[in-house]
């Protein structure tokens, strides 16, 4: 028997006994995929939307400024 085979019968024997009811089951899986969920999202280094509007204003002040440096530095040429 598989160890999937023998997780499936515990499951199946705890809720045939009243011990664990559907609720618990689906609390358990959605508090897994949340786990998991944020295990992913960690190793990928996603950011918030939040920060990438922050650093997304910042990046086109620093273009405005290095276009204005490059204005300058051919004026005085």
């Amino acid at each position: 028997m598989s160890n999937s085979e023998k997780i499936l019968k515990t499951i199946s024997t705890l809720i045939e006994t009243g011990i664990l009811t559907s609720k618990d089951i689906r609390k358990e899986l959605s508090t897994d995929l949340k786990f998991k969920k944020d295990k992913i999202f960690n190793k990928l280094e996603l950011v918030s939307r939040k920060e990438f509007e922050i650093l997304k204003k910042i990046v086109e002040k620093q273009e405005i400024q290095i276009r204005r440096l490059q204005k300058r530095k051919k004026l005085k040429r």
